[in-house]
């Protein structure tokens, strides 16, 4: 019976595989809510007021409306930095150009990683149109505490200052939050209303240019829930069975009633929390991205709606956001306040977020012992394993016996293989004799699945394995690769392979249980896992490998007890007369 279990296992990992590409390729984001606010058409800036109107669908947006263009002028930056990140911040816009992570570089070279770029929209930037922005100057300075500030006054009276700054933390390090304050105060002689502006998110690539679409990613949360579109949604797709076929689409749109929006890609993201207002809507496009000489890759850009104002003369109205900008940290993300820990999309199902977030949390905890991710997650799977231990003895005690009635079992097939039904009674009769549970070979590898399924979607986004070396893997974040087959352009992948050869040393030890047919699918099963692991983080061979290393070890020590005898079991009704004797 356990051997029908991995056809079930291996199965159940394609099928969610298999999910997971479909999602990321053809499935269209949820429906918008029924209750919305009013989409924003009109920025406090240099255009006319003008009044709400209606929201585009959320497939795509409609085509934006000329801008009034901007006088050319030149560009000035000032910087804000602590020990973790430093801000470049542009008065084009009045907005973060780039956010360049100190304690994080490329995965070649020793360059440090940048969030955002100057071709895209500054971070903070307050546009009317997304699409087509007009980004006018802002004027600059550094303020005596160390902030800096920009303003901007418009022909209506409008003035626009804000104010960058980071706020005072007790954390001594990944101090990546960050605040930006927008004041705006009517110095004219009449009431001004703005209906409604755009603040741009920024812009985000993909880590590594082979990342799934699913990583590079627009997300928002919406009661503590995040919802997100893909790169791969703007993508034309030929559907699948006829289902889900559209054309490309040049952006997306929605209204919502969201608490923070972003964008986040494998392992680092930029998430913009308004404190006292509520995102009314999120805007993307597809951007193409260079890097250097290399080909571009597809990534986003991003922005979210806040509500509109109406002002009195000599009035303010006070905008204050939370910016985070940096890795995808659960612990760091979940001190802050707005949930900003669904960035990380473990799962939608709450068991298998549960699992992601407690290995998660004990793998950390085992790194601060031990102080290298390799060993941490060997002695997580040292701890899952001696868990199960009790259970898997249990289980392989059952898988003995079962061995022990497969002769009888041919022969009742045999007997009675015109009769699948008259089969599977005597069958079923068989076991209950004898006191085989047939399901007791299959519950410890029903509890892995869980957890395997957890760490999958835990191992693939942490920032914390990113560039963690172990023994030869350089990386255990991607491939441990070593080197290329000549010719061919295939990656050697060590720790996938001796995964696939634990696997099929495994078979080799467990029981022969089943018919002939039953066994010759199960000589595929290693090969199928193989081809579907390959290509995943070392981080989960690591794990795959270890554990199997650690059956192998106890089904060695259960084969070395003494085989168990084959008794029949007296019926329940004979045992409670005899006790009455």
């Amino acid at each position: 019976m356990d051997r029908q279990a991995w056809i079930a296992v291996t199965l159940c990992v394609i099928a969610f595989f298999a999910l997971q590409v479909y999602n990321a390729k053809h499935l269209p984001p949820p429906a918008p809510p029924a209750a919305v606010s009013p989409a924003p058409v009109a920025v406090p800036g240099d255009q006319p007021t003008a009044t709400a109107g209606q929201a585009p669908p959320a497939s795509a947006a409609p085509a934006a409306s000329p801008v009034a263009s901007v006088p050319p002028f030149a560009e000035k930056s000032e910087t804000l930095r602590n020990d973790d990140v430093e801000l470049f911040l542009t008065n084009r816009g009045g907005g973060i150009r780039e956010a360049r992570l100190l304690r994080h570089v490329e995965a070649k070279g020793k360059s440090e990683i940048v969030l955002n770029s100057p071709e895209s929209l500054p971070i903070g930037a307050i546009v009317e149109q997304p699409a087509a922005p007009a980004l006018p100057e802002f004027t600059m300075a550094r303020q005596p505490d160390g902030s800096v500030q920009m303003e901007r006054a418009i022909p209506q009276g409008l003035s626009i200052r804000k104010r960058f700054f980071f706020p005072p933390t007790k954390e001594t390090k990944d101090n990546y939050a960050s605040e930006m304050q927008i004041d705006f105060r009517n110095d004219g002689p009449q009431p001004y209303s703005a209906p409604g502006y755009f603040i741009a998110l920024g812009s985000t690539r993909p880590t590594h240019p082979n990342d799934i679409p699913a990583y590079t990613r627009l997300v928002w949360s919406v009661n503590g829930e995040s919802k997100g579109v893909d790169v791969g949604w703007f993508e034309g797709s030929g559907g699948f069975l006829g289902f889900g076929q559209h054309a490309a689409r040049p952006s997306y749109q929605e209204k919502v009633a969201a608490d923070w929006a972003a964008m986040s890609n494998q392992f680092f993201t930029t998430i913009l929390t308004p404190l006292n207002a509520k995102v009314g809507e999120v805007w993307g496009k597809r951007i193409e991205v260079k890097r250097g000489d290399a080909p571009g890759v597809a990534g986003i850009e991003g922005a979210m709606a806040l509500p509109g104002f109406e002002l009195q003369p000599g009035q303010t109205n006070t905008l204050r956001v939370q910016l985070y900008t940096g890795p995808k940290l659960y612990r760091r993300l979940a001190a802050l306040q707005h949930d900003e820990a669904e960035i990380m999309n473990f799962s939608a199902f709450s068991l298998l977020k549960l699992v992601s977030q407690a290995l998660l949390n004990f793998m950390n905890l085992l790194h601060s012992w031990v102080g290298d991710y390799g060993f941490a997650i060997i002695l997580l799977t040292a701890c899952v394993k001696g868990v199960l231990w009790p259970l898997q003895n249990k289980a392989n005690r059952s898988m003995r016996r079962m061995s022990l009635l497969a002769p009888k079992m041919q022969e009742l097939k045999e007997k009675h293989k015109d009769d699948p039904t008259r089969m599977n009674q005597e069958v079923m009769k068989l076991y209950k004799e004898h006191g085989v549970n047939p399901v007791g070979g299959c519950l410890p590898m029903l509890i892995q699945i869980p957890v395997f399924f957890g760490l999958f979607n835990m191992l693939g986004q942490v920032a914390e394995l990113r560039n963690a070396s172990f023994l030869w893997v350089k990386d255990l974040s991607q491939p441990d690769t070593i080197a290329e087959i000549p010719g061919l352009g295939w990656d050697i992948n060590i720790l996938p392979i001796l995964m696939g050869a634990t696997n099929v040393w495994l078979m080799q030890m467990t029981p022969k249980t089943g018919d002939a047919m039953q066994r010759r699918v199960l000589m595929f099963m290693p090969l199928i896992f193989l081809i579907f692991c390959y290509n995943f983080a070392a981080a989960l061979a690591l794990y795959y490998t270890t554990q199997n290393l650690f059956t192998i070890l106890q089904l060695w020590h259960n084969q070395k007890q003494p085989m168990p005898v084959l008794e029949k079991v007296a019926p329940a009704g004979k045992k409670s007369r005899k006790g009455r004797s």
